[in-house]
This record gives C-alpha cells, sequence and structure tokens, in this order.
C-alpha cells in the first residue's frame, strides 16, 4: 500500500469515527449499523466503544463488544467497568468479564482490580475476594474496596479484620480506609477500636476530609459519646452542611432534641442550608417531643423555602409525629395523599401508632398494605404479630405465624452488644448461654423496678 492509500484510508477512519461518535449521540441504531465486525480493525472497534462510552450509551457499548467476539486494549476495557462501576450496572459489569473471559483477554493488575471494584460494590463479595486473592501484588486500592464491601453488607467484623491485615501487610491507611472502618465500629458499637483507629489516623496524619470526619463524628455519637463527636466537630477546619448535619443527627441519636433545634439555626446563621439528613434528624426530634405545628413547619419549608422534595422517610417522620400526637386519622389521610403512599416505611409508621394507641380498625388496615408492599419480609410480618398479640388478637397471630411457617421465612433474633475492655458481649432475646446472663438479668430486674418507682412518683406528683 503507497503512501497515498494510507492516506485515504486514514482520512476514511477518521471520517468513521467522525460518524460513529454522531450516531452514538442522536441514533444508537446507527452507531451499531456503522460498525461491520467482518471488516473493522481493532482500532476501530475500540474507538467505536470508547465514543458509544463517553455518549452515555455504556449497555450499547457492552453490547457491541459482546456481539463482535474481538477483543481491545486495556484501557478500553477499564473505561467500560469504571463506568458500570460509576453508574451501578453491576450486571452489565458481570456481562462485560464473562466476554473477556470467552475471548481469552489477558486480565493485568489494574483490570483486576477495577473487577475487584465493581464485586465489591455489588455485594458479591465470594467473587470479589476470588478476585482479591489472585492480585499478585495487594495494592491499598484493593485492600480499600475489601474493606468497604464488607462494611456496606453488614459485615463489620471482617471488615475490620481486614483491615488489621492491611495494617500488618506494611500498608498505610488513607482517608478512604479509615472512613470504612468508622463505619464499621459505628454499626457494632465498637468504641474501642474506633478510638485506636482515630489515634492511627491521627499518626497517618489524615488531613480535613468531610467524609472522613463525619464518619468519625457518627462513630462517637453511635457509641454514646456526644461530646467526643462533637469535639472532632469544633476542631474541623472546613465545615459544611455535611459536617452540620452529621452533627444535628448525631445529637438526635442520643436524644438531645434541645441541642437539634439550636444547631439546626446555629447551621443557617452560618450561612449553611440544611439538606434532607438534616431535616429528617428535625423531623425526628419534632416527633419525640410531640411538636406538630413546628413538624409541620419544618416540612412544607424543604420544598417552599429549599427546593428539597421530601422523600418516603420524611413522610414516614411526619406519620410518626402525628402518630405519636394521637392524630392517627389526620395521620392516615396525610399517608393517603402523599406521593408515598406505596413505600412501607409510612405504613409502618402508622401501623405503631396504632399499636400504641389501640385502633384496631386503623391498624389492621394498615398491616394489609404494610404487608402487600413486603410479602417476602420476615421483619414485617413479626412487627404485626406483635401488633395483633399487644391487643390480643391471637387469632390473627396464629394465622400471620402460620403464614411465615408456610412461607419458610425465619427472622434473625434481636439480640443487643456491648463491648467492655476490648470485649464484646453479645446477648440474644431469650438467650441464658452467657457467662454473667443471671447478674445481668438480676441487674435488669433492679432497674426496672427503678423505672417503676419513678413512674409512681412522678404520677403522683403531677397529680
Amino acid at each position: 500500500m503507497g503512501l497515498g492509500d494510507q492516506s485515504v484510508r486514514l482520512i476514511e477512519q477518521r471520517l468513521l469515527g467522525r460518524q460513529t461518535r454522531f450516531f452514538a449521540e442522536c441514533n444508537l441504531k446507527w452507531a451499531m449499523t456503522v460498525f461491520r465486525p467482518s471488516t473493522d480493525s481493532f482500532f476501530s472497534l475500540d474507538k467505536k466503544l470508547k465514543d458509544l462510552c463517553y455518549a452515555g450509551s455504556l449497555r450499547e457499548a457492552v453490547r457491541l463488544l459482546a456481539g463482535s467476539g474481538f477483543t481491545v486494549e486495556w484501557r478500553t476495557c477499564s473505561l467500560l467497568l469504571q463506568e458500570c462501576i460509576h453508574r451501578k450496572e453491576y450486571e452489565l459489569g458481570r456481562r462485560l468479564h464473562v466476554q473477556m473471559i470467552v475471548i481469552g483477554f489477558a486480565l493485568n493488575e489494574y483490570l483486576k482490580t477495577k473487577l475487584l471494584i465493581l464485586y465489591a460494590k455489588a455485594g458479591l463479595l465470594v467473587t470479589a475476594g476470588g478476585m482479591f486473592n489472585k492480585l499478585s501484588i495487594k495494592s491499598l486500592i484493593s485492600w480499600n474496596a475489601m474493606i468497604a464491601g464488607y462494611v456496606q453488607n453488614g459485615f463489620e467484623e471482617v471488615a475490620l479484620t481486614l483491615y488489621c491485615q492491611m495494617r500488618d501487610s506494611g500498608l498505610i491507611p488513607d482517608q478512604f480506609t479509615f472512613a470504612s472502618v468508622f463505619r464499621a465500629c459505628s454499626a457494632s458499637a465498637l468504641l474501642e477500636k474506633g478510638i485506636q483507629a482515630h489515634g492511627m489516623m491521627l499518626k497517618c496524619n489524615i488531613g480535613s476530609n468531610v467524609v472522613v470526619h463525619s464518619a468519625l463524628m457518627d462513630m462517637y455519637f453511635k457509641c454514646s459519646c456526644p461530646f467526643d463527636g462533637h469535639r472532632v466537630f469544633i476542631k474541623l477546619l472546613d465545615r459544611n452542611v455535611i459536617t452540620w448535619s452529621a452533627l444535628i443527627s448525631g445529637y438526635g441519636h442520643n436524644g438531645k432534641v434541645k441541642e437539634v433545634f439550636e444547631l439546626f439555626h446555629a447551621m443557617m446563621d452560618e450561612g449553611f442550608n440544611p439538606n434532607t439528613i438534616t431535616f429528617l434528624a428535625v423531623l425526628s426530634a419534632c416527633s419525640h417531643v410531640g411538636l406538630v405545628n413546628e413538624g409541620w413547619k419544618y416540612f412544607f419549608s424543604m420544598e417552599s423555602v429549599y427546593g428539597i422534595q421530601p422523600k418516603a422517610k420524611h413522610y414516614a417522620a411526619m406519620v410518626d409525629l402525628l402518630g405519636r400526637a394521637g392524630r392517627l386519622h389526620e395521620a392516615y389521610e396525610f399517608v393517603m395523599t402523599s406521593p408515598c403512599k406505596n413505600h412501607p416505611a409510612v405504613w409502618g409508621a402508622l401501623l405503631g401508632a396504632c399499636r400504641i394507641h389501640g385502633n384496631v380498625d386503623l391498624m389492621q388496615r394498615s398491616a394489609k398494605k404494610f404487608l402487600e408492599l413486603e410479602p417476602n419480609n420476615a421483619g414485617k410480618f413479626v412487627v404485626l404479630s406483635n401488633c395483633y398479640a399487644t391487643h390480643g388478637l391471637w387469632k390473627n397471630v396464629a394465622e400471620i405465624r402460620g403464614l411465615m411457617r408456610g412461607s419458610r421465612m425465619r427472622k434473625d433474633p434481636g439480640h443487643s452488644r456491648i463491648e467492655i475492655q476490648n470485649e464484646v458481649h453479645v446477648f440474644f432475646m431469650k438467650d441464658n448461654t452467657h457467662s454473667e446472663a443471671e447478674k445481668t438479668y438480676e441487674v435488669l430486674i433492679e432497674l426496672m423496678c427503678c423505672i417503676a418507682d419513678a413512674n409512681c412518683a412522678l404520677e403522683t406528683s403531677i397529680e
């Protein structure tokens, strides 16, 4: 082929690439017809895949690659995988991985790490673990992906074990590591491990990071240490709505209603507008102290003042507020006219309120809708069974338990846990296997008697 022929071919390829990009942005089907696997080169396919990806047509790009039977440059596969991760299209990522295996694509360490991240985020931890073990060099990124994957899927203790193994391997944790570790400690209420991780973070000179420090604050608040959580906030140089919301939510979690309202207005005075998390904390605080009018004011201001569309949790908080105040029919009408009337959270809140106030008719209507929305959730059946039992509706209790047995549903037993001197103690409901169970129950009985005496004294003083 002469120089002139090469130039013509080069111009044709450039025009073809521009045509494909244009079609990718305007009509995906045309883009698919432009590429003909039998005649186009490796580079042409590679370019078309990138063009489709940049145009936001990820699904079409993966379909084109799978249909071609050709291999492409590893950077193109990396781009496609990254888009799958970013868009949470994990099934597409799995399909792409299968295609790599079919065409015999040799995975380098970078692509193995990308696949590990994909499977960890998808919750496929066994597959992610397999990819992790195949890495010849385990980078900090791969360790972070595994730790975060276990935390996100509720395996906090496994995540903390991996963190210790990572430390033993000689790697220095970064902000992503600590964010996951603090979340793990928060979910498990492991204060001592959280304090140790906090100390390590200071030694590693991790700078001011919103995500890390919000997770650290949340850990202290969830471990019932509001003073330490607030101290982390005070030392922050760069405060924003995320850190403020973490602080406000933390005080709400600890039942400090007065502080929630004070901090909400302090945040506004500093020029920060609230977000959905902030409003959820404030609405929950209103519910705890029965401030119905204030709750309505905050709820309506979300959209009218701040342009925030209330979500199902905000509607559920309002239902809970009305229900606690005994305004059950108002709560029911609110649910029926809300855009979230098909969300189980709002019906669960109404069901709980009916149980407290003894409105059996409305409770049964709420229960029917509650189960329709999540018929396979064993926890919902147990909640409903307890509601019926509270009001002596034993026939309904038997019916619910029969449905659970017929569907072979099982709910994990309720439990509590506490950490004392680096040892975690777990107590299951109706469990007598703990070595200190007898003494624990004795103390509980004494506490219940003290609470009962205090209630009696309060009622006497009110009269």
